[in-house]
């Protein structure tokens, strides 16, 4: 794969029968998407290789199950545990209006609608109530995802305009 930004799409959490079918855990919305995305790069202790022709299901309890070429039994399926799944961004479908990856906010400078500068965007993560802006600078702030906070984002200057009090 290409230099280009990878994104973590997935990880093997399981082997799902005797056949060599895998069970993922999946990032992706709906759950069953990352199978579009391919190729993937699977990264595992220390080694990656590229993947193509992985196939998949939603199992009835909600699992994301996996065949992938060459894992033909348990054994190969369980030597797979713990493997990140990895595509790169341009294998995204771009993002609706209003709308963003959380990859491309990383990164941009946070300000203020008065203009004070907060610091960059570390990381977003959800908590179970909603999504939260990690933003890295002379201490680090969390803030929500939110219209009532976020004002502005200008991927192009790689900024975001916030609506929050610099003292909280």
């Amino acid at each position: 794969m290409s230099t280009e930004r990878r994104i973590l799409v997935g990880r093997v959490v399981g082997a799902f029968g005797v056949r060599g079918e895998l069970k993922l855990e999946s990032w992706t919305d709906p759950r069953d998407a990352l199978f579009r995305y391919q190729p993937w790069l699977l990264v595992h202790r220390g080694e990656e290789r590229s993947l193509r022709g992985a196939k998949g299901r939603l199992a009835p309890n909600g699992a994301v199950i996996a065949r992938l070429p060459g894992v033909d039994d348990r054994t190969a399926a369980e030597s797979l545990v713990g493997a990140e799944i990895f595509v790169l961004r341009s294998q995204l479908p771009p993002p609706g209006p209003g709308e963003y990856y959380w990859v491309d906010l990383e990164g941009l400078a946070v300000s203020t609608l008065e203009g004070v500068e907060l610091g960059t965007i570390s990381h977003l993560f959800n908590n179970g109530a909603n999504d939260v802006i990690v933003v890295a600078g002379e201490r680090e702030r969390y803030l929500p995802y939110s219209p009532d906070v976020v004002r502005e984002v200008d991927l192009e200057a790689r900024r975001m305009r916030v609506d929050w009090d610099p003292e909280f």
